[in-house]
C-alpha cells in the first residue's frame, strides 16, 4: 500500500515506473480524492471550533439572561454540518482506500522492462544439467511406476491438481521440509513458528493477497466469521507483528515455518496440470525477514543465498534470474527467481521466489521499528520460498533418476530418510 501523498509527490516518475509493470497510474483521480480529504477535515475542523465558540457563547448570553434561541440554532447548524461532511470523509475516505489497496508496489529500476518470464534476466547458473544416456522420464510417470504417488486417487478424494504420496514418496515429503527447517533454522539463523493455516481478511489484505486476488483463495468460514486459508506461510509470518513497533535491537527478525499452501490457480487452466508443478495443496518452507529499509538490499542478499543453500545441499542443477518489471508480484519491489532443471522438459523451471517489498506490506500492515531518532518509522518487509515441497520432489526424481527406472537419492537426505535408493517398485533401499 502507498502513501498517497507521495505518489503525488512522485507525479509523473511514479506513473512511468507503475506502467513498467502494466498499472496505469491516474493522478488527477487521486488528486482529486486527497484534495476533498484535505479539505474535508479543514472544514470539520473549522466547524468544531465554532461550535465550540457557539457553545461559550450561549453559556454567557445564558448568564446574562439574554436571547439565546438563534445561537443554538447556529449550534445545531453546525452539528448538520459536520455530520453531513464527516458522512462525505468517510465516502472519500473509502475510496482512496480502495484505490491505493488496488495500485501495486513500484519497481525497483533494477528489475528489467518486460512483462512475461521470457524477459527475465539470468544472474548465473549453478550446477551441471545431468546427461542421460536414455530418454528421461517425467516426475509423473516416475512416480506411478515407482508406486509413490497416487493421483488417481486424489481425484476420487478431492478433484483435479492435488496428489497422493505414499510409501517412499510421503517420507521424501517429510524428509526434505526436515532437512529445509534444519538448514534455515541451524544454518542461516531463521527462528521456525509454527501457525494457524487459517487468517482473516484483514491478515490477507496486510500482506497483499486481499483485495486483487480473491479468486485465486479458498475462503471457509462459520456463521458469522469469514477465514481464508493461506496461499503461503508469508501470510501468517509476517503479519505476526501487524500493529506493532519491533525494537531496532531485534532486527531483522528471521522467521520461517513448514505449511500447507492452498491456491485455487485461477486463470491458471490448462497449464501445468499434470504432475505436482502446479497443485491446489502442497507444503512449502517459507523464509520471512523483516529490517530496517535500507538493510533491504542486504537482506535479499542473504535469502537468495539461504534458497540456493537447499538447492546446493541436494545437488540440484539451477539458475538465479532476476524477474522483469511486469512479471514481478504485485507487491514486490525486486524479485529474484530460482529455477532448477527439468529433465523432461529440457528447461529450467521456477522453484522460488525471493521478494523485496520495502515498506507496501509494512504500511497495509502496520509494522513499525524506531529510527535514531526514536520516532516510529515503517520496516521493510522480505520473503522467499526456501522451498516448496512437491516441486523439489519432482525436480528431485526427475534429476536422480536411474535407466533402470530407480531413484538414487543425495546423500543429505539419507539421515532423514534411513535409505538412498528408491527401486522401480518403490520399496526402499539402504
Amino acid at each position: 500500500m502507498h502513501d498517497a501523498r507521495a505518489l503525488i509527490d512522485m507525479g509523473a516518475e511514479a506513473v512511468r515506473r507503475l506502467a513498467r509493470r502494466g498499472y496505469s497510474l491516474d493522478l488527477s483521480v487521486l488528486e482529486s480524492l486527497q484534495s476533498r480529504r484535505n479539505q474535508n477535515i479543514r472544514s470539520a475542523d473549522e466547524l468544531r471550533a465554532e461550535s465550540k465558540r457557539v457553545a461559550s457563547e450561549v453559556q454567557q448570553t445564558a448568564k446574562q439572561e439574554g436571547d439565546i434561541a438563534k445561537l443554538k440554532e447556529r449550534a445545531r447548524e453546525i452539528k448538520d454540518q459536520i455530520r453531513e461532511i464527516e458522512a462525505d470523509q468517510e465516502r472519500v475516505q473509502e475510496e482512496l482506500r480502495s484505490l491505493l489497496l488496488s495500485i501495486p508496489n513500484i519497481p525497483d529500476d533494477r528489475a528489467p522492462d518486460g512483462d512475461s518470464e521470457e524477459f527475465a534476466v539470468e544472474v548465473r547458473r549453478v550446477g551441471t544439467p545431468p546427461a542421460f544416456s536414455f530418454e528421461p522420464k517425467d516426475h509423473v510417470d516416475l512416480g506411478e511406476a515407482t508406486g509413490i504417488f497416487d493421483f488417481a486417487r486424489a481425484t476420487k478424494l478431492s478433484g483435479p491438481r492435488f496428489a497422493v504420496s505414499r510409501g517412499a514418496g510421503a517420507a521424501l515429503e517429510r524428509a526434505l521440509a526436515a532437512l529445509f527447517l534444519d538448514l534455515h533454522t541451524r544454518r542461516h539463523g531463521y527462528v521456525e513458528h509454527a501457525v494457524p493455516f487459517l487468517v482473516t481478511r484483514k491478515t490477507m489484505t496486510g500482506t497483499g493477497q486481499l483485495p486483487k486476488f480473491e479468486e485465486d483463495l479458498f475462503k471457509t468460514g462459520t456463521a458469522d466469521r469469514e477465514l481464508f486459508l493461506i496461499p503461503t506461510a508469508e501470510v501468517p509470518l509476517t503479519n505476526l507483528y501487524a500493529d506493532e513497533i519491533i525494537p531496532p535491537s531485534e532486527l531483522p527478525v528471521a522467521l520461517t515455518a513448514h505449511t500447507p499452501c492452498f491456491r485455487s490457480e485461477a486463470g491458471s487452466y490448462g497449464r501445468d496440470t499434470r504432475g505436482l508443478i502446479r497443485q491446489h495443496q502442497f507444503g512449502k518452507v517459507e523464509m520471512v525477514r523483516i529490517c530496517a529499509p535500507e538493510d533491504a538490499d542486504a537482506e535479499l542478499e542473504k535469502m537468495i543465498g539461504h534458497a540456493e543453500a537447499c538447492l546446493k545441499e541436494l545437488g540440484l542443477a539451477y539458475r538465479v534470474v532476476t524477474l522483469a518489471a511486469g512479471d514481478t508480484g504485485f507487491a514486490a519491489q525486486l524479485t529474484y527467481d530460482l529455477e532448477v532443471w527439468f529433465p523432461s522438459q529440457n528447461t529450467y523451471r521456477e522453484i522460488s521466489s525471493v521478494s523485496n517489498f520495502g515498506t507496501f506490506q509494512a504500511r497495509r500492515a502496520n509494522i513499525r521499528t524506531r529510527g535514531t531518532d526514536g520516532k516510529p518509522k515503517l520496516v521493510a518487509t522480505l520473503n522467499g520460498s526456501g522451498l516448496p515441497i512437491g516441486r523439489t520432489l519432482a525436480a528431485l526424481l526427475e534429476q536422480c533418476q536411474q535407466q533402470d527406472g530407480s531413484i538414487v537419492l543425495p546423500e543429505s537426505l539419507v539421515p532423514y530418510l534411513g535409505f538412498r535408493r528408491i527401486p522401480a517398485d518403490g520399496t526402499p533401499e539402504a
